[in-house]
């Protein structure tokens, strides 16, 4: 288990921005639609580079059931992404963004750069979803404080170590986090906590990460959770990411039975089709 006397003291904070209160009042875990406007993403990168495609999968990502959209303007996949600077993050996100906050359910913004942030916020973004958990940018906590706006903090590590004990490492980043969340004054109402997968970790890790999610539930935060077409079903049943869909919902329902309350996904039909069903059966035990 977690130790607990390293991390800030924290009740279980219930959700206190009006979005996640609505993203975690069902019955199971919300949905949050992948949207990369990317053109090296390692599962759909380039499919949605037009602003006309990615409209459209926002569209139907809604229609199949989608909670929230999450928009992403820079690959930060593990292996050979090729870092953007603030101004191409928001190129690509300028044609397309008003349009999607249009569409009438909240938006994220996946970025780890506080100027895109703010940008994405000023037209109608609803969420940040920050990859480096308000570690990366100096200062993305204290906007986020100022516009008391809802934040996804992730897990994430510089490199890969094989030999750490990485429920550990994920205790010591979330408390690190938590610390200058607090010093900037963001709410723990409006935080979510989010392990990470995939994200410097070897498979076994990510997998240790989801089997072992009560520990990151310590902290008193909802989980969001995002497994979707991950490398580490690979290391399982050997396949191409557009061919993880049954690995992806197998570990999205044991994220679910672990308390995630967020689901993250490329693929919106199916596991919308999973959450509910299995909170259907689990209504009758």
């Amino acid at each position: 288990m977690i130790a607990t006397t390293s991390r800030p003291a924290l009740a279980a904070a219930p959700a206190g921005h009006p979005v996640l209160r609505g993203l975690l009042s069902k019955p199971y875990p919300a949905v949050m639609g992948i949207l990369n406007v990317t053109p090296d993403s390692f599962s759909d990168g380039g499919r949605f580079v037009e602003p006309e495609r990615a409209l459209a999968q926002a569209r139907r990502m809604i229609a199949e059931g989608a909670d929230i959209i999450d928009i992403g303007a820079e690959s930060t996949r593990p292996y050979g992404a090729q870092p953007v600077s603030a101004d191409e993050e928001r190129s690509r996100l300028q044609p397309i963004l008003a349009d999607i906050v249009s569409l009438g359910v909240p938006v994220s913004i996946d970025s780890m750069k506080s100027a895109v942030v703010t940008w994405a916020l000023d037209a109608g973004a609803a969420v940040a979803n920050d990859v480096w958990g308000l570690q990366r940018d100096p200062d993305m906590a204290g906007l986020l404080a100022a516009r008391n706006s809802p934040v996804i903090v992730m897990h994430n590590r510089d490199r890969v170590d094989p030999d750490i004990d990485i429920m550990k490492d994920i205790a010591a980043f979330f408390a690190r986090s938590l610390e200058i969340a607090a010093k900037a004054g963001i709410s723990p109402g409006n935080m979510m906590l989010d392990p990470g997968i995939g994200f410097g970790k070897t498979p076994e890790q990510s997998m240790t990460a989801l089997a072992r999610l009560n520990e990151i539930k310590a902290f008193g935060l909802p989980l969001l959770v995002g497994a979707s077409r991950k490398r580490f079903i690979s290391s399982v049943v050997p396949s191409e990411p557009d061919q993880r869909l049954g690995g992806s919902i197998a570990a999205h329902l044991v994220a679910a039975q672990g308390g995630a309350r967020i689901i993250r996904t490329h693929d919106v039909s199916e596991t919308v089709q999973a959450l509910r069903v299995a909170a259907a059966i689990e209504e009758r035990r």
